[in-house]
């Protein structure tokens, strides 16, 4: 800066004089108005303006103050933030985006995101439908589906709904990613229709019956898997399985039948298109049955190895279907050292079936009303890879049916709360995944029509066999109306001479291919549905 002449200093100096000497005029006459107003002495009127100056001077500093310590305060976090570098100017002065505060209020009150996280509203869709309400949303970056999952009877609570109620999905995006359906009533407080035929063709696998959307659902195959199906009596497994194989013989055509009716007439309908029918509640009957069906899949393995060591395709099987109602009977022993034995046969054969059978086309159904921890065993248990529970009363029952892990697996159902009043609703535990659905109640006429339909188509295949020394002895059974024949009458028609009884049987064994057996007198002979039932097996 320039330095100031001497006459402009003067100058300065001149009017702050003047000033100086204008303020004491100023302060002095305003002393003395106060002085003549108040009637005080000179030195009271100096002290009580002084002391107001002061008070004042004071109350304004005060004021400053607390502004400055305000401002301070409200600029701080948006300083901290930008000398880290977390955001810019920008983004503090931009507001926060809107939230969806349902969504956020549910989950953060159930515990599926933390209580300072929100759900965007623009992260939201809301779809009404028929049954009920469906949420599509984004979890926060520090969630994912599994959260929601692990809360869903919290989330249900704060929906005031059960957890029947909830329908949650995964969505293939990315696991942040939800669909949660919320129905407006109890799930399957309203029948849905049997689907048709042409539905269950379109399905893309086998379906078991009804979700709660009406939608139908099921496994995408019984290649390579079994099925084990709990719950407690009167609750609609037999209504739910007869189900299951009349859409199995509409989507699976061509297959091989085997039935273990414990329940004796459960299964009944399907008699007459089985490989083999047994209404019985003995051990040696499913121990027979199971030896046949090992002997098949040793059979297939056999080919199988083949067309390896020979680098050929692997063979193309027909499917079996093993399907065993109160299947719980065959495990029981009546404590004498030969049931005892039997019983235990029956188990390693089982488990044996189940287990190795998967490769081979042979696929297992069980039922049974008895789901305890001794109802079925758990070597054979274990090798179930489809579960199905319907109403239980207690959770250790419910573990019996879909695995002693259950309840540790994402959003299980627990079947204890499904209303046992609706017959066939039941839990199925498969792929990872729990899903409700009621199987379907197909009307009997509906039933008899499919049964018929693969009947006729049997008998049209039948009739297509080249001439055999089997098409023959059915040919001889049937021309003289013979359920049953024994071995001596049956061995000279088909041209064995054979006298000795021994040699004559091993003789017809080998030229049939079917083993014999006893009749109701005890004779030794050939039942005509085994001899039909051989035709319908190639392997």
């Amino acid at each position: 800066m320039s330095r100031k002449s001497k006459a402009e200093a003067e100058e300065d100096v001149w009017g702050q004089a003047a000033g100086a000497i204008g303020v004491l005029v100023m302060v002095t006459g305003g002393l003395a108005a106060v002085r003549d107003k108040l009637g005080l002495s000179w030195p009271a009127t100096i002290a009580l303006c002084t002391g107001v100056l002061i008070g004042l001077g004071y109350a304004g500093w005060w004021v400053r103050t607390r502004i400055k310590r305000w401002l301070a305060t409200e600029q701080a976090p948006a300083a901290a933030l930008k000398q880290e570098g977390a955001v810019d100017e920008a983004a503090v002065e931009e507001p926060l985006p809107d939230t969806h505060r349902g969504l956020t209020t549910v989950l953060s009150r159930a515990g599926a995101i933390g209580r300072e996280e929100v759900i965007l509203a623009d992260d939201v869709s809301v779809e009404q439908l028929d049954v009920g309400t469906l949420y599509k949303f984004l979890l926060p970056p520090s969630r994912t589906v599994d959260d929601v999952a692990s809360r869903l009877g919290s989330v249900a609570s704060m929906f005031e709904v059960t957890r029947l109620h909830l329908k949650l999905e995964k969505s293939r995006r990315s696991e942040r990613h939800v669909s949660l359906l919320v129905l407006k009533e109890p799930p399957f407080t309203h029948a849905f229709p049997a689907p048709t035929r042409e539905e269950i063709r379109a399905y893309k696998g086998v379906p078991l019956g009804h979700e709660v959307t009406g939608e139908l659902f099921g496994v995408p195959t019984f290649d390579k898997a079994s099925l084990l199906v709990g719950g407690m009596t009167q609750m609609g497994k037999t209504t739910l399985v007869n189900g299951l194989i009349t859409c199995l013989l509409i989507a699976y055509g061509d297959f091989d039948l085997y039935l273990l009716d414990g329940k004796l007439c459960g299964l009944t309908e399907f008699q007459k298109i089985a490989v083999r029918y047994e209404a019985s509640d003995d051990p040696a009957v499913l121990e027979s049955m199971l030896d046949e069906l090992l002997s098949r899949v040793d059979g297939r393995y056999i080919k199988m190895q083949a067309a390896k060591q020979n680098r050929q395709p692997a063979p193309t099987f027909k499917p079996v279907f093993f399907i065993i109602d109160e299947a719980a009977d065959f495990y029981v022993d009546n404590g004498s050292k030969a049931s005892v034995e039997l019983v235990q046969r029956c188990e390693d054969k089982s488990r044996k079936l189940v287990s190795k059978s998967l490769e081979s086309g042979i696929s297992t159904i069980m039922m049974t009303q008895r789901p305890s921890n001794d109802a079925i065993p758990v070597k054979v248990r274990d090798q179930f890879l489809y579960r199905m529970c319907l109403y239980v009363a207690a959770k250790g029952t419910a573990k019996v049916a879909l695995g002693d892990s259950y309840f540790e697996t994402v959003a299980p159902i627990h079947p204890a709360l499904l209303d046992p009043h609706i017959k066939g609703q039941a839990v199925l535990f498969a792929g990872g995944t729990s899903t409700l659905i009621r199987g379907f109640h197909f009307p009997d006429q509906f039933i008899w029509s499919v049964v018929d339909e693969v009947t006729a188509r049997q008998q049209a295949l039948l009739s297509k066999v080249p001439e055999s020394p089997l098409t023959k002895a059915i040919d001889l059974m049937q021309s003289r109306s013979f359920n049953f024949i024994a071995t001596a009458e049956l061995a000279p028609a088909m041209g064995i001479t054979e006298a000795n009884p021994v040699e004559r049987g091993k003789q017809l064994t080998k030229l049939l291919g079917v083993s014999s057996d006893k009749g109701t007198k005890g004779v030794r002979g050939y039942k005509l549905a085994d001899l039909i039932a051989a035709t319908k097996t190639s392997s």
